[in-house]
């Protein structure tokens, strides 16, 4: 499968999302349990995810792109975000590995550079909008912390990029957040940190989070394709 080519035009701003093929048995499969969803069912809420955040967040002033993580079953993004979109395949052995080669890559072309998961359906353009404006203003690195001990958001001045960051993790852990501002902190990098935020993950998750999509109309203007697979 050969990726679609990228723009040759530089931008001061680069924007990674980072997702998964929507294959059953392979994405959300901790959501695969008693009282939350089907295999096919976790299928259609990732695909859901991903698209309400690639059609939300590539209205913003930054060059958006879809990184990819494909199987060779697998067929390419086509209606996760809009046509003008580009996408590139994730390369790495691990999650720290596909976050650093996604990073550094953007850094080619793009002073300020940053990385969110589909896992958090809410997050919208202000947010990504406030780690862009803390780089500008002088911080080297910019950390969106989850409430299960992970992140939502990595964003970094190119001159900032490091593999330390990503070497080492226990990703999926309760201490990828503390042991990543850990290490910033070795490396001498001035950190911004963003509101806390819960992703989507788990039953409990998801129970809170159809709550919320139930009480709030607004939530679900946001959320359309997430709102029709979990209403």
């Amino acid at each position: 499968m050969v990726a679609a080519a990228i723009p040759e035009a530089v931008s001061t701003r680069r924007l990674l999302l980072f997702a998964r093929a929507p294959i059953p048995g392979r994405v959300k499969t901790r959501l695969v349990a008693p009282g939350g969803l089907t295999a096919a069912g976790a299928a259609s809420l990732h695909r859901a995810l991903v698209a309400d955040l690639g059609h939300r967040l590539s209205a913003g002033p930054w060059e958006l792109v879809l990184m990819w993580a494909s199987t060779p079953d697998a067929e390419p993004p086509s209606d996760l975000a809009p046509a003008a979109v580009p996408w590139r395949l994730q390369e790495g052995r691990d999650l720290g590995e596909r976050l650093y080669n996604g990073l550094r890559w953007a850094a080619d072309g793009a002073d300020r550079v940053a990385a969110v998961g589909s896992d958090h359906p809410d997050l919208d353009s202000v947010r990504v909008e406030e780690a862009f404006e803390a780089l500008d203003a002088g911080r080297d690195a910019v950390l969106g912390p989850a409430a299960d001990g992970g992140y939502y958001l990595i964003a970094l001045r190119r001159d900032a990029l490091h593999p330390r960051l990503f070497e080492g993790i226990a990703w999926g852990s309760p201490s990828v957040f503390a042991t990543t501002l850990s290490r910033l902190g070795e490396l001498g990098l001035d950190t911004g940190l963003l509101p806390e935020a819960h992703d989507l993950d788990t039953v409990a998750d998801l129970a809170r989070f159809r709550q919320r999509l139930e009480r709030r109309a607004e939530l679900r203007s946001l959320c359309p394709r997430t709102a029709e697979v979990l209403l």
